[in-house]
């Protein structure tokens, strides 16, 4: 039997560094879809197994157990997508839109888009939804207000990705916390200290930027032009809202993700047949092709033809090869034994907390999806803390900061190709607006290195601890 061995840091830097010259290569210089550069890198990762001493049945099964780790995931945006395709179809979205129009000033739209989108995500506990819906929503309204798109990106961003990591129904709170080991209602609780200082800042700052740039730019007649284009092309009633109500309300009641968002979509292919006038069989098809329809006014089509499973499936395509990626990382060790090059460094909460923010990252970079940062954080860090008698909330609460609210940062993850196609922007140009993931960032790092809302298992060692800082 041939020895297996783990790699070396020449090895790792090799392979990672090809994988980051194939992705870059292909998506800036030869536009050529990202998922291919994954698939290719997939051979790359399994040669250096091979050197390795792993057999290919081993690392084949790897590929696997990592994709089926994010198998809800991808059951949920196929959901996601139906529901988007048959909303538009069936007015729910227009209507946001034109409600949005009428009653939201532009010099709070800002706060106001940071505040709905925080809302529905705590409320459903899906980020995608949450983007797909209100977040679609309120990039209409802000261009309507000649607002700029990647700022309203930003306010969307930070209230999807602030309900997604505190809602219980969350399922990246819920996998946060059980791969760290920690009740979900404990560890909610932990990210609270951090949560509520980071949302007020990032809500001040929106607050500023709307009142810099609301009403200035503000063109009235587009904003007209718009709500009488939606009035002549959907029938804008308030109750065409009792989807986006029912969705929200059974969520919030802990109903499984999946079925619900699905009987969402089932609603607005209901609305679209009975409201809008569709035929059943056009509105049924929605659900898997997309809304499509012709305006004649250009901003209006781009926003309103999208949606169903089809736009879904490039995603659905990055995520099976971005978690088959992060499972072979994963048998090979790799980022443990870059983790281990710093073990001597690791005695501090301060330090500590840095690197899990850093391995956090890196996970959703070769990882290539959310899901494979937040189970191989806590996994490779968890040592870590037990050895400083550093409570495992904390542990959780870091692999948060550093897995959820990057994780739309990265042009080839699964969340950064799934928000910048749904809100129509290029990951570049909204990640400097992503201000409640900054914010988070550098209080996650003050906490760390003041001690400040660090707990411990050992009551001497937070003694000690605090008389160090």
């Amino acid at each position: 039997m041939k020895h297996v061995r783990l790699p070396s840091m020449l090895e790792i830097i090799f392979t990672l560094g090809l994988f980051l010259a194939i992705v870059f290569s292909f998506t800036a210089m030869f536009d050529l879809p990202i998922q291919l550069a994954l698939f290719i890198s997939w051979f790359i990762v399994i040669l250096l197994g091979l050197r390795l001493g792993h057999r290919y049945q081993q690392l084949q099964g790897a590929i696997t157990n990592g994709i089926s780790n994010g198998l809800e995931a991808i059951l949920i945006l196929i959901a996601v997508g139906a529901l988007i395709g048959t909303w538009i179809a069936g007015g729910v979205v227009p209507t946001l839109i034109y409600y949005g129009l009428e009653f939201i000033h532009p010099s709070i739209f800002l706060l106001a888009t940071l505040v709905i989108c925080s809302i529905t995500s705590l409320a459903t506990g899906t980020s995608w939804g949450t983007v797909g819906t209100a977040g679609i929503a309120m990039m209409a309204i802000g261009e309507g207000m000649g607002i700029p798109l990647p700022l309203v990106a930003g306010a969307v961003l930070s209230g999807a990705y602030f309900g997604d990591k505190l809602s219980p129904l969350s399922d990246s709170t819920v996998l946060a916390a059980s791969m760290s080991k920690v009740d979900v209602i404990a560890h909610v609780r932990a990210m609270l200290y951090l949560d509520v200082p980071a949302y007020i800042i990032t809500a001040i700052l929106f607050t500023i930027a709307g009142f810099m740039y609301g009403g200035k730019n503000t063109d009235l007649e587009k904003v007209e032009f718009l709500k009488t284009a939606l009035l002549e092309n959907f029938d804008i009633q308030i109750w065409m809202l009792i989807p986006a109500i029912f969705v929200i309300l059974m969520l919030a009641l802990k109903q499984p993700s999946m079925p619900t968002i699905a009987a969402g979509a089932l609603l607005g292919i209901i609305w679209a047949t009975v409201f809008q006038g569709m035929d059943f069989s056009a509105a049924l098809g929605t659900a898997y092709s997309g809304f499509s329809i012709d305006t004649g006014i250009e901003f209006m089509d781009d926003l309103l033809n999208r949606g169903g499973i089809e736009g879904m499936l490039g995603s659905i395509v990055v995520i099976i090869f971005g978690l088959g990626f992060g499972g072979l990382l994963e048998h090979l060790g790799v980022l443990k034994v870059i983790v281990s090059k710093f073990q001597n460094q690791l005695t501090s909460a301060g330090n500590v907390t840095l690197s899990t923010l850093i391995v956090a990252f890196l996970a959703n970079v070769f990882g290539c999806a959310m899901y494979v940062s937040l189970i191989l954080t806590p996994k490779i860090m968890e040592e870590n803390y037990d050895k400083l008698h550093i409570d495992r909330r904390v542990l959780a609460r870091n692999s948060e900061v550093g897995g959820t609210l990057t994780s739309g940062m990265i042009p080839w993850s699964d969340n950064g190709i799934f928000m910048a196609g749904i809100l129509g922007i290029s990951t570049f140009s909204y990640v400097p607006f992503m201000w409640l993931s900054f914010v988070s960032i550098a209080l996650a790092i003050i906490y760390g290195y003041t001690g400040k809302y660090i707990w411990y298992t050992n009551n001497n060692v937070q003694a000690l601890q605090q008389k160090a800082n």
